[in-house]
């Protein structure tokens, strides 16, 4: 598949089939987020990988999913074969800017205007979903609601520096309800593409 068709077909897919997904294709999608950018590249991006049944459940249901059923989606959470918990370190991007090669001459880190560990979570994030694409899979995304949260790192094991952004289901596409969401249509692209600075455009 060509790479205009994968980001054309991407989609949030809230409805999968029972049929499983192969081990080595997650191995496949997970090596390519690997390959996600990340400031100093520190790699603070992992990833918990679900299949057992009870434990995507539970995820399911820290994870809002019957407020999603009640809204007229399908069980998408619990129901896929997989589950990918996307995960950064804020942690390990100090760690990383204290060291010699990233450290100010003043022995200060540097500062942080943006928290790049969310802004390459969110790549590792994307990659996984085109990836799913890409090998004939499905996926969505679907947040954990701040109530949940610790019980939701509980959940994994998750270390104390170790933050989820999210769980990323996976599996083969069913027939599902679509986001009432699109009916707002893609913005304009002169409101979304400015060029040499804000309002500009490319007769400028």
């Amino acid at each position: 598949m060509q790479f205009p068709d994968v980001v054309r077909k991407r989609r949030m897919v809230r409805h999968f089939t029972s049929d499983r997904v192969d081990p080595s294709t997650i191995t496949r999608i997970l090596q390519l987020a690997l390959h996600a950018p990340s400031a100093g590249f520190t790699q603070g991006q992992s990833f918990v990988v679900v299949t057992r049944p009870d434990l995507k459940k539970r995820i399911a249901q820290l994870a809002g999913e019957k407020e999603y059923v009640t809204s007229g989606f399908h069980s998408f959470i619990s129901e896929a074969p997989v589950l990918i918990v996307p995960c950064t370190s804020e942690a390990a991007y100090h760690r990383r800017y204290q060291e010699p090669d990233k450290i100010r001459e003043d022995g200060s880190e540097i500062a942080w205007p943006v928290p790049y560990w969310y802004m390459d979570a969110g790549c590792s994030v994307m990659i996984v979903l085109l990836a799913a694409v890409n090998e004939g899979l499905a996926a969505a995304f679907a947040g954990i609601p701040a109530p949940q949260f610790q019980d939701f790192c509980a959940l994994l094991h998750l270390p104390q520096d170790v933050v989820p952004v999210g769980v990323i289901p996976i599996g083969h596409p069913a027939p599902d309800v679509p986001s009432p969401s699109l009916k707002r249509g893609r913005r304009p692209r002169r409101e979304v593409i400015h060029y040499e600075q804000w309002g500009g455009t490319a007769e400028d």
